[in-house]
Order: C-alpha cells, then structure tokens, then sequence
C-alpha cells in the first residue's frame, strides 16, 4: 500500500518522498478514521485529503473560508491533471450547473465550498445522493471561539455527523494553541480521531523586529534589498494602507492596496495581479492573505504590532510557502501597547477584552524579547524548545550591552525636570537642547537637564527612553496623553545606588545576514531565465506563475540540471502531467542555457 501511495504521490504530484506526518495521516483517512492535522503552513495540509480523494471511489468535499483558496488549489488540481472544481458566488448560475452536473455524474474528486453554501439544505440534499467519501475542513482553526479567526458560520459544521455518518472527516489547521486545538475536536464531534500536531516551526523564516524611528525610510531601505521579488506589507488600518501604497508607488514600486473599503472587483484584480507576479507587493490589512496559495512570498513585513502572536504566526507564514528562504520583518513601536490598551477599554464584554489584553501582551513580548525570536514563538505554542534557532535578529546579531547609568540619569532627571507632565517627545527636545515654541513658553531651556544629551540623536534617546520603560523606571500615561511618569524602580538609579545595563540602540536599516538554506545554492542567472519562461507559459494558459512550477522548483531545475525528460522527472514538483504539459519548453531552455555557457572543451567545469 505504501509503495502504490508513493506511485501517486509521484505521478499526480510530482514528489518522491513524504513530508514529516503525511503518510501516516493518508493511511488513517484511508483507514476511514477522523483525523485532527495541525501542520505549519507550507507544511504539506493539503496532500492529506487531496491524494486520498484519488483513492477514494466518490467525491472529496473540501470546506474553505475564502474564494480565493479554493481558485488557487483547484487551479493547482487541475495543472497536474486531476478532476477538482469550486462552488462559490465568483461563479454565474451557469457555472455552477455545470460543476454541479460535473458531481452528479461522477466526474469530480474533490470540490471545494464555502460552509455557507455547503449548509443549505438543497446542497446537503444533492451530496447526500451523489454520496461523499470524505469532508476536509480547511482553516479549521475558524470553528473555534478561542481561534484568531473564529468564524459563526463554520459552527454548524457540526451537523455534518449527523447528516452523513460513518463519512470520515478531516481537520486541518496551521494555527491554534492548545486551547483552540480541544474546541476544534469537541466542535466538529471527531470520533476517536488520529491526531497528528506537527513542529510549527517554519526553519526557513527569519524572524526581524527592528524598532520603529523612520518607518517610511526603514522600509525603503528594506525593500531595497529584496530584488524585486514579491512581499506582503500589513498595516492596521485602511488609512495607512492607502497611504503606505501611495508613497511606495510615487517611488516606482509595483504595489497595490488591498483592504475591506474596496469592493470585491477592485480586491479581486489586485490578488489575481499579485498571484499573476504582474505587481510585486501587497499592502494590506489583515483582510488579505488568508489561505492565498501563492507559494513565492518571500518577505511579509509587519508595519505595526499585530493583535495576536497567532495572527502574527498565520500571517509571517505566509512567507516561503515553497520552502525556500525566506524573511519575516516587524516594526514595532512600544506606543502601539498604551493604543491597544485604550482601544480594548471600548469593549462591552470584560471577559472578551481580557482574554484579547493578555494575547497582546504576549506579542508585545515577542516583540521586547532579547531571546531568540524562534524560541519565543514555539514555547508559546507549548513546542518546548531550548536551543536556539541561528536564523532570527537575536541570535545573528546579539545586542550589545553598555552601562547606560549615567544616560538613564540624565533621562530620567529631565522628566523629573519638567515636572513628570510632558511626552516622549519633548523631553528628549529638552534633552538635546531644542528651542522650539513649547519648550520656551514652558522655561524648559532653564532646566538643568537641558542640553546635557545634545550630542546623541533624537532617535538614540527615543531607544533609551523606550528601555527605561521596559524596564519599569518610567511610565507612560495613558490616561493623560500618554506624558513620561518616574515609578519606584527609578530612584536608586537616580541616586547612584544602582547601575543599569542597556542595549546599545540599533538605529539602520533591516541588515540581511547570509542565507542559510542549502536551496540557496543555485545559478541565478539560470534562475532568472527559467522564471521569465513559466511567466510566458502563465499568460498564455491564463494560471499564476506558480500553478505551472514553484520556486523550489525551479530551483532544483538550476541545481540538477535535467536535459532530458528522466531527468526532469527527477525534479522535485515535476509529475507526469507537468512533464508532459511543461517538460518540453523547460528542457529546451535548460539545454539551451547550457549550450551558451560551455567551454570550448564542451564540458561544464
């Protein structure tokens, strides 16, 4: 049986090894048991349902919260050659009689629906005569009221044991804490269910949190690195998005906003020019991007501090879906705690705002950690790791310390100064010996503080000051226009009776270290070449670039080199079909490539 599986995988998919779980988890459904699959994204969720719904004799019913999921993998269906479709409000009333012919009469393996089309009674009604092998509920994480995205509409999914007995289901997540994973289980009545939690880590992604001083130019600088290729941008508001989008479009970039105030045309056109790699970078608020099969993201940029370390994880996956490397950037602004906290004195439910303060504080802690980024994460999923990873911010380049007594002195004595009634902001004027009209209505150029800190930069200050902060030496004031308060813990460091270590502020830009992945060692101008041709074959058979190869793909195209087609069998991604549909126009420039590039002695050196 093992070995037949591995035939499929090969044929229809095109790999010749399992990822970590997935063969376990395609014997139990074959097996006709319930299953629970919590796997990273990019960690291969789909193949469990989607190889056994070509084993299976009817169809496979594929729940999916967003449209576009369900465009992308069956678009990924179809390009290697098997029989899949979706149901959704995209489609016009003829469309949908004919997918729905289609699963009438036998012709389809796997058909994707969103729960509220999946609940109406005439649908249930047309499975339960065509009869379902097997249900997989994507993005499961949606039923639960503990998940980051819980979603009513998928709580009646519960009715499907009732409906259909004995059919076996499956759950399937890349995002749930302990807590959402029980809910999961009790929502969705598994029976005895085979439950397989795999690693959420993503050893590909490099973690980055860099403070926020120059936004705009920290993110200039960033992108300036990243050659073009394609990234997501979030911001927490529409107005930002739009803003953001703009300034990088008067600066060249091919960028576009996606948000919730445009329509569904306008989001529509924007994803489809994204996945198409006609536009390279997404702006975004957390509208965007769940379940989007796009598999060569290779930066995701957090412009502001997200809610949750679970929608912070969720989306930062979203990056090197291919398994390629790639890199997750952060800017964070310590100010986004004292905005979060007086948002969430607006709820009207206690319990619900609590539970929403104490998730975000455990992302503004990832963001403070001085330990490894990776660690962070993987222990606050209950994954108990010690070691640290060597691919984050903190482990490639560890903060330096320095005795910041004598500068935390003259800050904190300055606050003191002006009589604990000012912001951030105008102190470190104070400090640097600015004359601004504030500070001379006020007599703050008579204070003693004043100039003592005029030979470092505003920014170097605003770290300093942010320290003294994390470190419970000053408060900002929420309740009064957020202006600098000393606490307890500042007075033996303002009477010498205590030193105090700081982190030498890091003021550049984003630093990109040496890739550390194998796959990182291939021809780019191979690469480049090979890209430009799936970008052709893309507009001509009207899919994204990546439904006809990945990047990883490609990659190990540049890096085993096939000249013919068992070699380009060889290649990981590379089935049957794809050999069949694509093989032909891969070789002939693969040969072509290295025809141009051989020696005189007509061997590779």
């Amino acid at each position: 049986m093992s070995e037949q599986l591995l035939a499929v995988l090969k044929q229809s998919f095109g790999y010749s090894s399992w990822r970590n779980g997935q063969q376990e988890i395609i014997s139990a459904v074959l097996q006709g048991r319930d299953c629970f699959v919590l796997l990273p994204t990019g960690g291969g969720k789909s193949l469990c349902y989607q190889l056994p719904a070509l084993q299976l004799p009817g169809v496979t019913l594929v729940v999916s919260p967003l449209m576009s999921l369900m465009k992308d993998q069956v678009d990924s269906l179809r390009a290697n050659g098997i029989a899949a479709a979706y149901v959704n409000s995209s489609l016009s009333r003829e469309a949908v009689l004919d997918v729905l012919n289609q699963l009438r009469y036998g012709e389809l393996k796997l058909l994707y629906v969103a729960p509220e089309r999946l609940l109406q009674p005439s649908f249930l009604e047309r499975l339960q005569e065509v009869g379902v092998s097997l249900f997989a509920i994507d993005e499961a994480h949606c039923i639960s009221q503990w998940g980051h995205d819980f979603r009513p509409d998928y709580m009646a999914l519960s009715q499907l044991k009732q409906r259909f007995p004995g059919v076996p289901f499956i759950a399937l997540t890349a995002t749930a804490d302990p807590a959402t994973q029980q809910d999961i289980l009790q929502q969705l009545g598994l029976s005895n269910p085979y439950i397989h939690r795999g690693s959420f880590d993503r050893p590909n992604i490099r973690y980055t949190v860099q403070e926020k001083f120059r936004p705009l130019e920290q993110l200039l600088a960033y992108l300036k690195q990243q050659e073009n290729q394609s990234g997501i941008i979030y911001c927490s508001s529409r107005r930002k998005v739009d803003e953001l989008t703009a300034q990088l479009q008067e600066r060249g970039y091919k960028v576009a906003a996606y948000h919730a105030g445009h329509d569904s045309t306008e989001r529509q056109r924007v994803q489809d020019a994204f996945k198409r790699d006609d536009i390279n970078l997404i702006v975004a608020t957390v509208a965007f991007g769940m379940g989007v099969d796009k598999p060569n993201i290779r930066f995701v940029v957090h412009f502001e501090l997200p809610r949750t370390i679970e929608a912070y994880y969720q989306e930062t996956g979203r990056a090197g879906r291919d398994g390629v490397a790639a890199e997750a950037v952060l800017l964070f602004d310590p100010a986004d705690i004292g905005r979060m906290k007086r948002w969430l004195e607006a709820e009207e439910n206690p319990g619900r705002a609590e539970v929403v303060w104490q998730r975000f504080l455990s992302m503004a802690a990832f963001a403070e950690a001085q330990t490894c980024r990776r660690l962070v994460l993987l222990n606050y999923f209950g994954e108990a790791r010690q070691q640290a990873c060597g691919n984050c911010d903190i482990c490639l380049n560890p903060p330096q310390q320095f005795d910041g007594t004598e500068l935390a002195q003259q800050a904190l004595s300055c606050v003191y100064r002006v009589g604990q009634n000012f912001g951030l902001h105008h102190v470190i004027e104070v400090l640097r010996g600015g004359q601004t009209q504030k500070i001379l209505d006020f007599g703050h150029d008579k204070v003693s503080t004043w100039g003592l800190g005029k030979a470092l930069s505003h920014d170097y200050w605003l770290s300093i000051f942010r320290q003294l902060i994390h470190f419970g030496l000053l408060q900002q004031d929420i309740s009064h226009h957020s202006v600098l308060r000393l606490l307890p813990a500042a007075r033996p460091v303002l009477r010498g009776e205590q030193q105090l270590s700081l982190a030498v502020p890091r003021l550049q830009s984003v630093a990109k270290a040496p890739a550390k992945l194998a796959n990182q060692n291939y021809d780019r101008q191979l690469f480049a070449r090979l890209r430009a041709l799936r970008k052709r074959i893309a507009e001509r058979d009207d899919v994204p670039p990546f439904v006809v190869f990945s990047d990883a793909t490609l990659i190990d195209m540049c890096q085993k080199l096939p000249t013919d087609n068992a070699g380009m069998l060889a290649v990981s991604g590379v089935g049957y079909t794809k050999l069949g549909r694509y093989g032909a126009d891969f070789l002939t420039e693969i040969n072509d490539y290295l025809a141009a590039e051989l020696p005189a002695g007509g061997k590779l050196a």
